[in-house]
């Protein structure tokens, strides 16, 4: 739901109005355990945003996860490139295949960009998901998991002359620091997989004290309904959803970059 449509999609002085969303375990006046959730507002400068876009490939050897890119690649773009218009640094970061774009311009950005230490890791409680994907998490049969990618969606636009490629989680920490980004948003897929566990994903930023968030409704979980906690596919991915609430970062709608 959109908490506050009037403010969606305002800049302020080159400064963008987000809405964190995040959930807390309370304790009520009986004494009973529940979960609150509570939405923060704030501003933040443009220039200090960077987007992660997470394995959003051209093919997938999941025929369900593959069609739900398809779907999800041209509304991506859209928010990318609003973001990339008001001074919002665009990563892109198709895992395993750096080869394709090895000599573009985008990929040599984040490559030279100079080595900055990471401090040690956080320590953090890691509960387990609320979703079995011990299968693969494919919805439509398949369960061999095949390197069948090559490159980002085609959907999806790179702009070369701005954006980054990386999928290396040195290489875009480095990059962070280097433009002193303050606040990093992910999108792209899967939430239960690469999104939080790549070299660069949820986990690791989280780690590395960056500040995250993930943008909710353009990413996808890998589950399969035949699962644990037999659910819908939708329910899936919104529960794990809800688990990074609680136990990772916010999350934000994408209709604070474009508008509600």
């Amino acid at each position: 739901m959109d908490e506050y449509p009037e403010s969606r999609g305002v800049d302020y002085a080159g400064q963008i109005l987000f809405h964190f969303r995040r959930a807390y375990l309370i304790q009520d006046g009986g004494g009973y355990n529940s979960w609150r959730e509570e939405v923060v507002r704030r501003t933040i400068p443009a220039d200090q945003i960077a987007i992660i876009v997470c394995d959003m490939w051209d093919k997938h050897w999941s025929r369900g996860a593959a069609t739900r890119v398809d779907v999800m690649a041209p509304r991506m773009n859209q928010v990318i490139a609003a973001a990339r218009a008001k001074g919002v640094a665009i990563i892109h970061a198709p895992s395993d295949t750096m080869a394709y774009y090895a000599e573009t311009p985008a990929r040599r950005r984040l490559r030279s960009a100079p080595y900055i230490s990471p401090p040690a890791d956080v320590e953090r409680f890691e509960p387990p998901l609320p979703i079995d994907d011990s299968d693969g998490g494919s919805d439509t049969g398949e369960t061999e998991a095949l390197r069948v990618w090559t490159r980002q969606h085609p959907a999806i636009e790179i702009d070369h002359a701005h954006d980054g490629i990386s999928d290396n989680g040195q290489e875009i920490y480095n990059y962070l620091q280097q433009h002193s980004i303050r606040q990093v948003l992910i999108m792209g897929v899967h939430t239960n997989m690469c999104i939080l566990n790549r070299s660069f994903g949820i986990k690791q930023l989280v780690k590395w004290g960056v500040n995250t968030a993930l943008v909710r409704d353009l990413t996808d979980a890998m589950y399969n309904p035949a699962r644990a906690p037999y659910v819908d596919h939708e329910e899936g991915t919104r529960l794990v959803v809800g688990y990074i609430e609680k136990f990772w970062c916010p999350t934000i709608h994408s209709s604070d970059i474009v508008g509600a």
